[in-house]
Formats: structure tokens, sequence, C-alpha cells
């Protein structure tokens, strides 16, 4: 309460230093301004503050301020208590009991008919109590509505720039600027007549014991807004599809670990009769010796585990699940929009959502053919420069990242040889760490390992350079704004966190060329031969990157949104910030707080799309991967909810009706994930190659012989110099006169030697069958699925259509007793008291009502 009495509906704080008369000039002129718009202030002398230095200027919005803003911004309010039911009650009801919370947290307010409001009809709408009419959240987003385009220069100046809140914030004129909780968050209000919803977010949606409960999407809209609103309900609809998706993942990779001893090519490998007798060719020039295949053993079972029949299934079912997800989401998004009334949005209100700092910086004037108004705007000369500045900033970051992965595989280039000189061969050398890493597989972890760290790096760079260039391309409107900057940095962290998967995907192993003829990295002058795969596959060493990069960024994002808030907390109680309401006024608790910025949502979600495409884009190689998400998603809610109720000051109150520009990027991401999947299974797993084997080679239908029938053979005395290895080991040189390697090509003597066998032709052919018949499969029943779900739940049309009718004939019953009351007032010869007619016309809008 401001002053006993009135509500306090923003707060603004400042402290004097050096520059203190300029600064102090400009809250003059600043609070002046305000004052003349109609807003109330009461200032907090520092001397009342705990700190002692610091002012809070209390601002409070009277009931004529706010219906003018009201009016501008075409809010809506009820006018009359909603009688359409609800939908109901889905069967089976006692067996979600245990997840749903008390109907008064679910539901905190009943449900009305609304309309834009009209200062010229204040008696059409349900004003019972001026105080409690409009809403906290409601009142804090029409305050800062005045707060960010209110001028603070002297009257009868126009300095342009010296505009808005944020400017008086950037230059230090004030330190903060910030809506009021409504309670601690630990305990109830004392005040009876206060809520507590931030106590009952804390309580049921906060709470880690909570964590198998439905989030309470309604008092999270009415008390932050309906885009933090709108965030969470996406998460927790994500969060409950992955469930599926991490079931039938845990089921393939059961499989895997099922049939672990029928795997045939594995035993092959690991028998010493066979795997022990074949000498394979080295991995790379001079530092790689000879080496026997059965010492990749424990590598192939690993492969196994993973490189089954399970996942060319589960890779077809994800390929549906993104369908049935992203279709899903439109129809409780379409729900929520009806519920919270956000259908007509953005036609009402968007154009009115004019960015201040596009205001304030364009300075050019023309008439908006639309409103007939003076608009500003911004010369096609101006923007497109500004555009080609931009884009030219983000490819040549982009290009930045692409040289960082190219040092990093010559970095696995240069180091695979480092390691083979020291493993080598694992039965002679190292014996406690040599069995269970193989040359590769430490390559493939320490490059993974190095990859995240500049992944890291780069994304703490760019992001400074994307909103630095956002802003230099001045968007108009605040959804255009997010719509930008999204679009930049998600292209960057797609490159970025993607690029190193893809590399290993679909370009390693893939170039070798074979002994005698291998190909290099920089030309043959170049002492960098291109990497070949582990002899296990190439998929193991996707599923170790895969398996590095997003569980190192989910750990990583987990520390900075869990642990860095507890220690600034265990801090702020140490200096003795957290003290009861009776020591420590509400204004001074909130204004320790983390200030909760209006890019906050833009990093949550990208943070939930990134982990989309991992799960989507690669999980072929990972059936694993759905579960991972699972149990970060269930904690990142609970955490969201903790930083959002204990952490943060409240965020001014915004709208939005959808999650804006990610819906596409989802989308998108899900249409390449089935062409990414496929191409995995054909190119990176051995699962086709292993097929037509079966199919054509073998026995009996079985998988004995594959092992020899996938390695060609090399004559050992035609090997170059350059490509034979430094020390000669003794135990091969007199066992055989030829070494193996992973390819089907023609062996020494034959007319067409080291060409291309018919074989592999005919895997070549088996490849890209299976990626368009996999790809089409897939596709037709995605677009089938689409056209079965609409968007709009038709229960939500009905609903909607018999709104709208209901409220066209509220409307039209309210204008014709208008006019009644008008018409009949003119009729009247006796006066009445001013206090009896309006008496009368209230009881006959409450009756047409």
């Amino acid at each position: 309460i401001l002053d006993g009495v009135r509500r306090i509906d923003f707060v603004l704080s400042y402290v004097d230093d050096k520059d203190g008369e300029k600064k102090q000039e400009r809250r003059r002129e600043f609070e002046a301004n305000l004052e003349k718009i109609g807003l109330q202030l009461e200032t907090e002398d520092k001397s009342d503050s705990k700190d002692q230095k610091t002012y809070f200027l209390k601002i409070h919005a009277p009931w004529d301020v706010l219906t003018t803003y009201a009016d501008v911004l075409k809010i809506k309010v009820p006018f009359k208590l909603s009688d359409i039911p609800h939908s109901q009650d889905v069967p089976l009801e006692w067996l979600s009991h245990p997840f749903r919370l008390p109907e008064h947290i679910m539901r905190p307010q009943p449900d009305y008919f609304t309309y834009p409001f009209d200062k010229a009809k204040t008696d059409f709408f349900l004003i019972t109590d001026k105080d409690t009419f409009f809403p906290p959240s409601t009142r804090n987003r029409i305050v800062y509505y005045i707060l960010a385009r209110c001028p603070y220069y002297k009257e009868g100046r126009r300095e342009r720039e010296k505009t808005g809140i944020k400017r008086l914030l950037s230059n230090g004129t004030y330190t903060a600027a910030f809506p009021l909780h409504d309670c601690r968050y630990w305990k109830r209000a004392r005040n009876a007549e206060c809520e507590s919803e931030r106590y009952n977010l804390y309580k049921h949606w906060a709470s880690f014991l909570c964590f198998y409960k439905e989030q309470p999407l309604n008092l999270i809209r009415k008390y932050y807004g309906e885009k933090i609103g709108i965030y969470f309900a996406w998460l927790g609809f994500y969060t409950e599809m992955l469930f599926f998706a991490a079931v039938m993942g845990l089921i393939c990779f059961t499989y895997g670990v099922l049939s672990y001893d029928d795997n045939v090519s594995s035993k092959e490998i690991c028998d010493p009769d066979i795997g022990g007798n074949i000498v394979m060719c080295p991995l790379c020039d001079r530092k790689c010796p000879f080496w026997k295949l059965n010492s990749t053993c424990l590598s192939s079972w690993q492969s196994h585990l993973f490189d089954n029949e399970g996942t060319v299934f589960f890779a077809i079912f994800m390929g549906i699940w993104v369908t049935l997800f992203l279709e899903f989401w439109k129809r409780r998004q379409a729900r929520l929009e009806y519920e919270w009334d956000l259908v007509d949005f953005e036609e009402e209100q968007q154009q009115l959502q004019i960015r201040p700092e596009f205001e304030i910086r364009c300075t050019n004037r023309r008439l908006n053919k639309i409103t007939k108004e003076m608009e500003p705007y911004l010369p096609v000369t101006s923007k497109c420069a500004r555009f080609c500045l931009s884009a030219a900033t983000v490819i040549f970051w982009i290009s930045l990242i692409v040289a960082c992965i190219i040092g990093v595989i010559a970095y696995r280039l240069a180091v695979y040889a480092a390691f083979a000189s020291i493993i080598k061969d694992p039965l002679r050398n190292i014996q406690l760490v040599g069995r269970f890493i193989t040359p590769q597989l430490a390559t493939s972890v320490t490059a993974s390992c190095i990859n995240f760290v500049i992944i890291m790096i780069l994304n703490f760079f760019y992001e400074r350079v994307a909103i630095w260039i956002t802003d230099m391309e001045i968007p108009k409107t605040h959804l255009e704004y997010e719509n930008r900057l999204t679009m930049k940095m998600f292209l960057f962290q797609f490159v970025n966190y993607y690029s190193s998967c893809f590399y290993v995907a679909f370009f390693k192993g893939k170039f070798v060329g074979y002994p005698g003829k291998y190909s290099y990295m920089f030309g043959d002058r170049s002492s960098l031969r291109n990497e070949e795969c582990d002899p296990g596959g190439c998929l193991i060493e996707l599923t170790t990157q895969l398996v590095i990069v997003m569980s190192g960024k989910q750990l990583w994002g987990n520390i900075q949104e869990a642990l860095l808030p507890l220690m600034r907390n265990w801090w702020n109680s140490r200096k003795g910030r957290h003290r009861p309401e009776n020591h420590y006024s509400r204004w001074e608790q909130d204004h320790v707080l983390l200030n909760f910025t209006q890019l906050g949502l833009f990093y949550e979600y990208l943070e939930m799309v990134i982990q989309f495409g991992f799960i989507t884009l690669f999980v072929a190689s990972f059936p694993l991967a759905p579960l991972l998400a699972l149990f970060n998603n269930i904690l990142e809610i609970r955490v969201d909810a903790w930083k959002f109720t204990t952490q943060f000051r409240r965020p001014v109150a915004s709208k939005a009706r959808n999650i804006g520009a990610w819906l596409e990027i989802l989308n998108t991401v899900a249409i390449v994930s089935v062409v990414t999947n496929a191409f995995i299974m054909a190119f990176t797993s051995d699962m086709i190659p292993r097929l037509v084997f079966l199919y054509t080679n073998g026995q009996n239908s079985s998988m004995s012989g594959y092992v020899n029938n996938s390695l060609s053979i090399y004559n050992i005395s035609q090997i170059p110099e350059r490509n034979m290895p430094e020390e000669k080991d003794n135990w091969f040189i007199n066992s055989t006169d030829t070494c193996r390697y992973r390819d089907y090509r023609n062996p020494p003597g034959h007319t067409k030697q080291y060409s291309h066998t018919m074989q592999f032709w005919h895997i070549l052919a088996a490849k890209m069958a299976f990626i368009i018949i996999m790809e089409h499969v897939v596709f037709m029943v995605k677009f089938f699925v689409a056209w079965m779900i609409p968007d709009v739940p038709s229960d939500v049309k009905a609903r909607f259509k018999r709104e709208r009718y209901l409220i066209q004939e509220y409307l039209h019953n309210y204008e014709v007793e208008r006019v009644k009351l008008q018409l009949s007032a003119s009729f009247i010869t006796e006066p009445q008291s001013e206090m009896s007619s309006m008496t009368d016309k209230h009881e006959v809008l409450s009756e047409c009502l």
C-alpha cells in the first residue's frame, strides 16, 4: 500500500552519485511529466532504507489513468459472468487425481465474457470495485506502457531521444524499475484481503516435491501474464509428450541389451580364431601400427547397443512422434487462446505495441493508410543498409564456427596418431586402460569436450553480437524484434551445436580412400590423413559426440539456473537482506532480487528448442536421448518456477497468443529430422550392409561370415612408405602378406584390383532405396496425421462462436437500452435527483444483461 490507502503499482529506485545534479534534473522532469499524465507519486527517503542510500519512488495509477489507457490498449475486461459450461470431465478421472491440484489453485477466478474496454461505456462492464476491477498484472502493464513513453526533457524543448524509462535505466538515472510481488513466498500475507498468489505459486508449483503434479497455468497467467503462462504451458506439454518418446527409446535400448548375446558380428570380432587372425591395415601414417581386429571387441559390443534392428523402428517412430507433438500442441494452444481471451489479440493489440526505441530513432513521419494518422517509419535505404550489415555479421560468425569445426577436425587427425602411438596394441601396452580405450574413442571424447568448450565460448560472444545487430535494425514492434533475434540466435546455435554431430554422422569415414591411395584433409602434401570410423562403426562415435554435447549443455544450463542463484541467495542472507517484512519493506525485499529482462523467456525457449533438435535430428544414434531430456525437463520446470517465485522481481505482465517464431522453427527441425535420421540409418549405421548380406550372401539366414565379407584385402608390400608404421612389429611379418580394411573393393591380383565390387553398388542402391522409402513413409504418415488432427478442437470452435454470438447480443441489448434511456430522459418533465436517475439507469442495464 502506498500511503495506507492507495495500491503501489510500480516502484523506481535511485541513489545519489557524482553525477547527481544532471540525474536529479532528469528525474525531476520525468516525474513532473508522470504527474501531468495523472500518475500519483510518493518518494521513500534514503534515511528510511536499510542501506541508507537508496531512494524508492512509489507509483500509483488512479482510476482515470487506468481507464484512459485501458481504452487506448484495448484491454479486454469482464462485463458478465460466463454461462457456458466447462468441458465434460474426462473418463477415468480418478486415475489422474494424484496429479491434480486444488480447484481454487487451478481456477483462481471465474470465467467471464470479456470485451475491449471503452471509457464511454463504463456502465456496460462488471465494475463492482474500482480498486480490484483491473488486476495487478494489468495495472503494472499499463503503468509500464506510460513509463516507456514518458519524456524527460524540459517543457518547450523537443529532444526525442530523451524519452522512456529504458534510457533512464541505461544512463543510471534510476537503478531499477519493477512492479511488486504481492507477499512473501514462504508465508501468506498478513492482510486477509491479499490473495497471496505468490505464496500459492511457491507452494503448489515451485516446490520440488510437486514435480509429478500438473502446473497451475491459470494462476501463472493471472500473476505473471499470458506470455510467461504460454511458455510454461508449452514446456509442460513438451515434457508430457517426451514421456512416450522416452518409454519407446528405453524399450529399443533394452532390446539392444537383451539381444547382446545374439550379436554374431561381435562374436566373430572377439573370437581369437576369427578376429584374432585378421590383421588390419594402419589407421594413420607412421604412428599407427598394424593391429588385430579382436582388439576392438568391446567397441563392437558397445556399438550393438545402439546399432540394431530396433533403431530403425525407433527412427520411424520419432518421425511420427514429432508430428503428433506439434499437432497436439496446436490444439492445446488453441484451447489456451480461447480460455485466456487471446483469439483477437494480434489484430487489435500488436500494432499498438510499437517499440519506444522505434518511435525515438525514426524521425521520419508518413501517413498510415489504414489509421489515417502520421506514424514513424524507417526509410528503405536505411533499412537495406542495416540489413546488409546484419547479414554480413551473421555470415562472419557462422564462418567463424565452421573454421573452429575445421580446427577441431584437424585436432582429431593430429591427435589420433599421438593416441595410437601411446596405446597401440592393447594387449601389449597400458593394460589397465588400453582394453577399454581405443585411439578412436580417446580422440572422439577429447575432441567432443574441446568442441563443447568452443561452443560455449562462441555462444557467450554471439549472444551480445546478435542483440547488438538486432537493435541496429530498429524493428518496429516487440514481436518483430523477438522474431528477428530468434532467427539469428537459432541459426547460429544450430550451426554451433549441431555441426560437429553432422561431421561425425555424414562426413567422417566417408572420404578415407584405401591403402596406397588415402585421402588427406588439405591435399596429398598434407600429413593430416582423413579420419576413419571406429572399427565398431561411426554410429558409436556419433553417440559419444551427442551424449557429451547434449549432456554438457544441460548440465551447464542447470548449474547456471539453479546453483548460481542459490549462491547469490546465500550471500544475500549472510548480508541480512532476507528479513521479515516488519524489518525490511516489500519494495526493499524485491529490490535485491534479480531483474527478469525482456529477453528472459527468449533464452528459456532457445535452450529447449536446441534440446528438441538433439532428440530429433540425431535420435537414431542414441535412443536414450528423450529419456535424458525428460529428466532434465522435469527438473527444468521446477527450477524455472522456483526462480520466478523466489529469485526474480515480478516481471511486467505482457500478452502473447502463441510461442511465436519458435513454432515455425520446430516445424522446420521436425522435417529436417526425418531426412537426417534416414541418412544416419543408411550411411552411418551398419544396418543396411548387414541386411544386404543377410538376404543375399547369408547361409540359412545367418549373419555368420559378415565380418570377413565387410573387409577388403590389401597387399602389405604395395603400401607406400609414408603409410607404413615407423616401428616394425615382428608379430605380423611371418604371419601374413596382406592386411584388411573396411570397404568393398576387389583383392590384389584381380583384373580390377582395388576398385569397388558389385556388392558395394548393391549396398549403395539399398541405402538410397531405404532413404527414399523411409522418407516417403514417414512424410506420408506425418501429413496424414496432420490432416486427421484439426488445429482447433471442435468444442473450442463451438464455444468461441457461441461466446461471440452472446457478446454481440449483450452489446446490442446494451445499446438499445441506452438509447431508450436517452429518449425517455428527454420526455421527463419533472427533474429527478441525480442519484435516483443513476439508480434507475443501472437497474435497467442490469436487467438487460
